[in-house]
């Protein structure tokens, strides 16, 4: 199972990749949890400067921007 995070503070492009996220992984059928972070400290201890990011097992793949499904789904692989 993967672990997915979405790091932002809860911005509209934060929530848009939350919803973009779930669509990938739902149409990709990948077994994983998917939890939104918010937490500035938490966001900054994965080196993260710009949001909305990307964390997939602990490794951050994206941040400063919402990528689209098809980019999402070839991260997500």
């Amino acid at each position: 199972m993967r672990d997915i995070k979405v790091l932002g503070p809860g911005c509209p492009k934060c929530e848009e990749l939350v919803q973009r996220t779930r669509q990938a992984i739902d149409e990709l059928g990948i077994d994983c949890t998917v939890e939104k972070v918010a937490d500035i400290m938490e966001i900054t201890s994965y080196g993260v400067m710009m949001t909305p990011a990307l964390v997939v097992d602990g490794q951050v793949v994206m941040s400063g921007k919402v990528p689209s499904l098809d980019d999402l789904k070839e991260m997500l692989r």
